[in-house]
């Protein structure tokens, strides 16, 4: 069986990668890349592949039996190129579609649902049994940010009191590795969050733990938020985009206590304590 994984050298994919690799034979598994070079250290077959250029997608996804969709990273432009993949995919004979989408995207109020949840249409209406996995926050979000935050002094977000179910992108990425590399998954829809809800106060008192320093949660208007993203250096469309994210954490939209995805990956996810004391190292 071979296994196809898109965008496999970014963050997620070069992960799930590694985790199929502990599943299935390396020569199984095809890595759909923009940059074969950059590939080279996955020890994997590796693909020209790009979600606009259509002429090469076809050919490049023949004899893929599970091909793992790892959603694009240009926000507005996402569903147009998922389309692409989608169609190529089935004029290719691809057997199986697994997408990453985003946590309860029928409903949620984050600006990425729009596109996620049309993707999924898009693979229902293709024919092709799949499985979607709706992937919650990664914890790396908050966690990539400590080390300014702990010199700073203070957190600052928009949260408010909003629970966020976080995992980290190894969680998700051995979820997508177990459902690539075994069956009984086609057509599920699988909701997949962090074991461990905490909120931006809960964050900042872990922080605080750790760093042996007092760093207190400084909850701000939404407005006062992008300003102060713009003015450490963010430009202003993403500024307001990360600000609208903390309003939907407001909103409960990153909070999940369904435990899907420790059942899946048979083990606890990730928690913050770990996950902060590895980003402070």
């Amino acid at each position: 069986m071979k296994i196809g994984v898109t965008g496999a050298t970014g963050q997620l994919g070069q992960i799930v990668v590694e985790k199929l690799k502990e599943k299935v034979p390396a020569e199984n598994i095809v890595a759909f890349v923009r940059s074969v070079e950059k590939a080279a250290s996955l020890g994997v077959e590796a693909k020209a592949f790009d979600y606009m250029e259509t002429t090469n997608q076809v050919d490049a996804l023949k004899g893929i039996d599970k091909l793992l969709l790892i959603s694009g990273n240009e926000i507005g432009k996402r569903l147009e190129q998922h389309e692409n993949v989608i169609n190529s995919a089935k004029i290719a004979g691809v057997k199986e579609i697994v997408y990453t989408s985003l946590l309860r995207a029928d409903t949620s109020t984050l600006a990425l649902a729009g596109e996620h949840i049309g993707t999924e249409k898009l693979i229902k209406d293709s024919g092709i049994p799949y499985t979607i996995l709706r992937n919650g926050w990664y914890t790396e979000n908050y966690t990539m940010t400590v080390s300014d935050v702990v010199t700073q002094g203070t957190l600052v977000g928009s949260s408010g009191e909003g629970k966020i179910s976080s995992a980290t992108r190894e969680d998700f990425a051995e979820a997508a590795a177990v459902v690539l590399s075994s069956n009984g998954h086609a057509g599920k829809t699988y909701e997949l969050a962090g074991d461990e809800s905490f909120t931006m106060s809960d964050f900042a008192a872990e922080l605080s733990k750790q760093a042996e320093k007092t760093i207190p949660y400084s909850n701000v208007a939404v407005e006062e938020y992008a300003k102060i993203l713009e003015g450490a250096g963010m430009p202003e469309g993403m500024a307001q985009f990360f600000a609208g994210t903390h309003v939907s954490t407001e909103k409960g939209d990153l909070y999940d206590d369904s435990h899907e995805l420790s059942k899946l990956i048979g083990r606890p996810t990730t928690s913050l304590s770990k996950a902060i004391a590895d980003a402070l190292k």
